[in-house]
């Protein structure tokens, strides 16, 4: 369940939005290769923000449930593949962050 929320500086947001809208499908791919998980498991959402002009004009937050092959290692390597590709697509830079959830904790209803 990789739950995925691409936050935009609203400045930039209207000239990337397609590039990135594009992306997506691609972004997808790397998180189920990546974290071993289906297409339906995965949520996106972009958003544009206020952002600082110092700060990371793309700032992507993924939040996943852990598993044994989820190593930081392994989430590391997704992280640049996402980071690579949002840059690239945008002419950016762009952060990525992602933390596993609780799984004793965690609710979702859908």
């Amino acid at each position: 369940m990789p739950n995925v929320k691409i936050y935009i500086d609203e400045a930039c947001y209207q000239a990337v939005r397609p590039a990135v809208s594009d992306l997506l499908p691609d972004l997808r791919v790397i998180l189920c290769e990546g974290l071993e998980v289906t297409p339906a498991a995965c949520q996106f959402a972009v958003l544009p923000v206020l952002g600082l002009p110092d700060q990371p004009r793309i700032n992507a937050e993924l939040h996943v449930m852990p598993r044994p092959s989820r190593t930081r290692d392994r989430l590391e390597q997704v992280a640049g593949r996402m980071r690579d590709s949002l840059s690239r697509a945008s002419g950016l830079t762009v952060a990525i962050r992602i933390a596993q959830l609780d799984a004793a904790t965690y609710v979702a209803l859908k």
